[in-house]
Order: structure tokens, then sequence, then C-alpha cells
């Protein structure tokens, strides 16, 4: 199975092969954002990709918002569209490595992008990553496992399996307001840290 790594990506945005992207923030994400009123959160995008999630955040004021990508483009990208947003928040590392405590850390395409045997690894960093009380909120896919990837599925009954070890499962459920083509393929979280 293909390792996505680094240059796998590079490739994929070298190519303009981002399926993914769908040129605004996603709708569940958004009406999420558009509820917060504390601007001082400190926030994480791991697996940013153009980062519209960010802008939007960005354009409403929040100061702490972080961008993490394994690759540089979609940083270059999101800077050159938002040149207002620090230059410092913009983080071009691998996620497993990375260090911090947030707030807040919105999943949007990230979890599903890579190898799926790296999930158990991905549920203990989300979790190094969020101070207490901290939440991982955002979207999963709702589609069976295959070995054709990514994106890479998963069930409701995964993510209980993998995530309750380490988050209070808040909310998991379908996203009832998708964008149309991922209209009962998502699952909306708020998972919160012990």
């Amino acid at each position: 199975m293909n390792k996505f790594d680094r240059n796998f990506w590079k490739e994929r945005y070298k190519d303009h092969n981002t399926g993914w992207d769908v040129g605004h923030a996603s709708t569940p994400i958004q009406k999420y954002i558009e509820q917060l009123t504390d601007k001082e959160l400190s926030i994480l995008i791991p697996g940013c990709g153009n980062g519209y999630e960010a802008e939007l955040l960005h354009k409403l004021g929040f100061k702490n918002v972080y961008l993490l990508d394994i690759v540089k483009q979609p940083l270059n990208n999101f800077s050159k569209r938002v040149p207002s947003f620090s230059k410092d928040h913009l983080i071009n590392a691998n996620f497993f490595e990375h260090k911090g405590k947030y707030d807040l850390i919105i999943e949007q395409t990230f979890f599903c992008a890579l190898n799926p045997i790296l999930r158990k690894d991905y549920v203990k960093q989300m979790r190094n990553l969020l101070a207490k009380k901290g939440k991982l909120i955002g979207l999963l896919f709702d589609f069976p496992l295959t070995e054709q990837g990514p994106p890479f599925g998963g069930s409701k009954q995964e993510y209980i399996n993998r995530f309750t070890k380490y988050f209070n499962l808040n909310v998991l459920e379908k996203a009832y307001n998708s964008i149309e083509s991922r209209q009962g393929k998502e699952l909306f979280v708020i998972f919160e840290a012990d």
C-alpha cells in the first residue's frame, strides 16, 4: 500500500489532482465556526490543504489559527490568497512530529487521506495536541473502508472503537448539511479531550 508521503502529496498538488478541495469551507464546519464566540481560541488545522476553514476563521477575527501541511504548495496557495494571515502560523511539517497544545483542532479530509495503518497514531497524536477540554471537531467519512484510496472510508462503529479511549464523544452523527457530492457519506464529530 502506498505510503502517501510528502512526495505523493507534492505530486498531487503539482498535477492539480486535488479532488478533496471543494473551493470553500465545508458547510458543516462553516456552521460550527460561525457559532464560536471566543476569538482567542488556539486552533490547529492539520493536513489543511488550501485552508478555506482557516480563511473563514481569519475573516471572523480569530487570531490564533495555525495551518499544518506536509507539503508547502497548499500553504503557499493560502498565503497568496490571504496575505494578511501571519506567515508564522503556516507550518510545513509532519503532523505526527508536531508539538503544541490547542483548544480546537479541525478535521477536514485529513484522517481519510492517511494510510489506515496510521489511524491509531492519529488518535493518540490528536489527544496529545489538545489542551484539557480541547475539542476535535469536523467530518469523518462514513463509507466502507477499502484498500483503494485516498480517501479511505470508515464507519461510526470504527470511530467509536478508536476514539473512546482518549475522548468523550460529544457528537458523532450523520452530517445533515454536507455538500451535495458528500451527502450521506459524512459524520459530523465533536470529540472532547478528558
